[in-house]
Formats: structure tokens, sequence, C-alpha cells
């Protein structure tokens, strides 16, 4: 895994990551964003509502750390071993969207996640135990892991899995 050695090469590689990612996104059409196509696991829609789910929940962890809400990870109503319920959440939470608003509402989180780095002090974001979220699991990441692994990480994942979702597309059409 990758490690930073300061915030703003972590702001960096997610900005990069998430440009990577979403710009996928601009010549699919509407009509096909809930298309699934063999040998690939969600539509493109449901990647992008994968990764709005996940930047949603990290930014509502920190906020109800910071007002004194203790915090169950990844969700009150999910445990980790029911992450594929708590994934058909995030797809149910933004099925009415269309494709353009998913990726507006999109880089709206990734910029709301950025400032959120921006305002965490070094100690916070670097070190383990600053966040009863962060600590609320045997591993005790960092805060920065926890971003890292829900962002940047499945940014490049999804990215190989929409490439794959287009390729069918056009071995489809040929």
């Amino acid at each position: 895994m990758q490690t930073y050695a300061d915030k703003d090469a972590l702001i960096s590689e997610i900005r990069k990551r998430a440009g990577l990612f979403i710009n996928e996104f601009m010549d699919i059409s509407e009509i096909e964003k809930d298309t699934y196509k063999p040998n690939v696991d969600r539509t493109p829609a449901q990647m992008i509502a994968y990764q709005l789910g996940w930047l949603h929940l990290i930014q509502s962890w920190e906020n109800d750390n910071k007002n004194g809400i203790t915090v169950v990870t990844p969700s009150p109503n999910y445990k980790w071993n029911n992450l594929g319920g708590l994934y058909q959440e995030f797809y149910r939470t933004y099925s009415e969207y269309t494709l353009e608003e998913l990726v507006n509402q999109f880089h709206n989180e990734v910029n709301s996640i950025i400032q959120l780095i921006e305002v965490l002090d070094d100690a916070v974001l670097f070190e383990s135990n600053q966040r009863q979220w962060a600590s609320s699991t045997p591993s005790k990441w960092p805060v920065w892991k926890w971003i890292h692994i829900n962002t940047v990480a499945p940014f490049k994942t999804f990215r190989t899995k929409i490439r794959k979702w287009k390729k069918t597309e056009i071995e489809e059409h040929m």
C-alpha cells in the first residue's frame, strides 16, 4: 500500500485517481448507465454509487465523531461481514439519479473529502488512535489510511472495471 509524506501528496493522489476514474464515464450514455455486462459485476451507475457511498460514509464518520456521537463502522445497519448489503443500500440511494447528476455528485464529494483532509492536522491524519471511528476496528488505522482505502484504491480498481465494461461494449458492436 502506498503511504504519503504529507497532506499534499494524499490530496494530489486523490485528485489524480478521481479524475482518471470519473473521466471514463464521459462517453457512456444515460441509456447504458444501468446495463450489466458479462464478467463485470456492476453497472456504471453502481460503480459511481459505490464511490459516493464510501466518500459520504467517511465524512459522516468524521462529522459524527466531532459532534461527540459514537460512530459504528461501517454503518449502524451493516457490519463488516455484510458489506454486500451496504453496497446494495448505496445503489438504492443513488438509483434515481442521472449519470450527469452522479458525476456531479462525485466531483462534489471528492472536493468535500479534500476539504476534510485540508482541515485535519497532521497528527489526526497520520497517527493512529486520533479518531474513535478510525480506531473502531482492530486495525486501528490512521485516518489517511481509511481515506486511501476508500478513495484512491477503489478509484483505481473501479477504473479497471469501467474500462472492462466499455471494452465489452465495443466488442458487442463488432
